[in-house]
């Protein structure tokens, strides 16, 4: 026999603290109750599963009501843009924002913004050249 038999046994004790910790909540768990812990991850898993669909119901609510469709008021090129958002017509360059559903050249306060319409010259002739007429025939 070996006298020094006894000496030579050692424990290795080393991983037992981390099985007595898991041993320890789980124990804590099952007195306190699971219940609760089930009902969580259910409710984690099903905002998560959701998130997605939610925000992209989400996102296209939003681009029905802020995208609009239309033409620049200058060029009649047909456009799309955002409510609120200035933004250069590819076709002619001119800056637009979109207001009320419709694209708008941004002007400054207090500038009046017309439109040119073209009148042949002709016309205004002949108009003055009647208007004589009459006035010498009634005169």
């Amino acid at each position: 026999m070996n006298p020094n038999g006894l000496k030579t046994l050692q424990l290795n004790l080393s991983g037992l603290g981390c099985w007595l910790t898991v041993i320890g909540v789980v124990w804590l768990l099952g007195a306190i109750g699971l219940g609760w812990l089930v009902k969580s991850a259910l409710v984690l898993l099903l905002l998560l599963l959701l998130a997605p669909a939610l925000i992209f119901l989400g996102f296209r609510w939003w681009l029905q009501r802020n995208v609009v469709q239309g033409n620049c008021p200058v060029c009649r090129y047909e456009l799309t843009g955002i409510n609120g958002i200035q933004s250069p017509c590819p076709s002619c360059g001119t800056v637009l924002t979109v207001k009320d559903g419709q694209f708008v050249r941004p002007t400054p306060e207090g500038t009046v913004d017309v439109d040119a319409v073209e009148v042949s010259s002709v016309d205004v002739l002949e108009e003055s050249a009647a208007d004589n007429s009459s006035e010498s025939q009634g005169g």
